[in-house]
């Protein structure tokens, strides 16, 4: 089997083409609001000798996608030994510390370790657990 040309100068190779892959000029570029814009991205490739058009190619099926899609990484365990916590977004002047903290400890010890720039307060507190939302700005 022959290696199929894509890029611009390659040897075509359909169906034993010789014929050379050249590319359409971009019509209509808005790369100059929102690169790449999508007349640069789009297929232009073409072999004169044999009509081929890389547009009209057939997109790959999805099962051919070898890789896995991203998923976000498992959170780690939050230890109740300590005062420990995870950001949550909250708002442009706010973050949810949302987290675990020692039975022997008051409410106070706790706001003090979670505390933000401009104070803060605690939407839950009790059994360990509490969600504290920090004013940062």
């Amino acid at each position: 089997m022959t290696q199929l040309g894509y890029l611009e100068g390659d040897t075509c190779g359909r169906d034993g083409c010789e014929g050379v892959v050249e590319s359409h000029r971009v019509v209509n570029c808005s790369c100059h609001i929102s690169p790449p814009c999508g007349a640069c991205t789009a297929p232009r490739g073409y072999c004169e000798a044999c009509g081929w058009e890389e547009s009209e190619d057939p997109t790959p099926p999805l099962e051919s996608y070898k890789g896995k899609p991203w998923q976000p990484p498992e959170p780690r365990p939050l230890d109740p030994s300590k005062v420990d916590w995870r950001f949550v977004p909250h708002t442009h002047f706010s973050m949810i510390k949302d987290g675990v903290y020692p039975p022997h400890m008051s409410r106070e010890e706790v706001e003090r370790e979670v505390r933000g720039t401009f104070g803060g307060r605690f939407e839950q507190f009790g059994n360990g657990r509490f969600k504290y939302i920090a004013y940062t700005d």
